[in-house]
């Protein structure tokens, strides 16, 4: 059964996590079929806008914890796993074409991560999201670091990741991180009204014009995406780490050190 499912709405095509009795929990098989959903859509002429959204009740509870307990027992891997992850949620950022995150229920960790990809977020306003690592032992090292600052500032940036801060759409849009906030029975509606500003603006102009974006919002991506990649090999050969997946397991709150 297919982990990603594909819908066009003319020509805007809806890329669908679709794993939803494990809440979109990101596997690596799942994070396979969205890099080639991704791959295909970008390469597709008569595509010109991609929404990204989850089925089920959330977009995505994050990382499978099941690959982060194997990571914690060989962190050999991390290196690789994350460079394929990375790899995959660029995507979004790089394809010419606009990428739009619509997020429902709850969208956590590396699902955040992604949604900061997209080049623009529309959020229900009794969703969270949230980059929740810290409670983990690790950092967001797939962008959440380096992608966060640029649109909420640096102060808010530090508090949501270092507290694992949940915050709900409403707050969310006042402090910049989504674009549009809706009930959640509007939420399509809202996704399709932004979706149709876009298809009234030419699309070589738009691509480029994104890509010049980018490069000035986030002149050092690569340096910082590196800086991520450099603390999580210290985060994953952490006491702490082990500690926060044997909790996870066993379905208790982690006893970090010091506490």
């Amino acid at each position: 059964m297919s982990l990603v499912h594909v819908e066009d709405r003319d020509a805007v095509r809806h890329v669908v996590l679709h794993r939803p009795e494990k809440r979109n929990a990101l596997s690596t098989a799942l994070i396979e079929e969205l890099g080639e959903a991704l791959d295909a859509a970008a390469g597709e002429p008569s595509v010109r806008i991609v929404v990204l959204r989850g089925a089920g009740t959330m977009f995505s509870s994050g990382m499978d914890t099941a690959d982060l307990a194997a990571l914690a027992a060989d962190p050999t891997g991390t290196e690789d796993w994350r460079g394929g992850i990375l790899q995959i949620w660029n995507l979004c950022e790089d394809m010419a074409k606009p990428t739009i995150a619509q997020i429902h229920g709850a969208c956590l960790g590396g699902a955040a991560e992604l949604a900061l990809a997209c080049d623009m977020r529309v959020m229900a306003a009794d969703a969270v999201i949230g980059l929740v690592e810290t409670r983990v032992g690790l950092v967001p090292d797939v962008g959440g670091c380096s992608r966060l600052p640029a649109l909420v500032g640096l102060g808010r940036a530090k508090e949501l990741i270092m507290a694992s801060k949940l915050i709900d759409g409403t707050e969310a849009e006042r402090i910049g991180l989504v674009n549009r906030v809706a009930p959640a029975d509007a939420l399509d509606a809202a996704t399709a009204q932004l979706a149709d500003e876009l298809l009234g603006c030419a699309p070589l102009a738009v691509g480029l014009a994104k890509g010049v974006l980018n490069a000035a919002a986030r002149p050092s991506l690569a340096g910082t995406l590196e800086q991520e990649l450099a603390a999580q090999r210290l985060c994953a050969t952490s006491d702490d780490f082990r500690e926060a997946t044997r909790a996870l397991r066993e379905r208790r709150p982690p006893r970090f050190s010091g506490r």
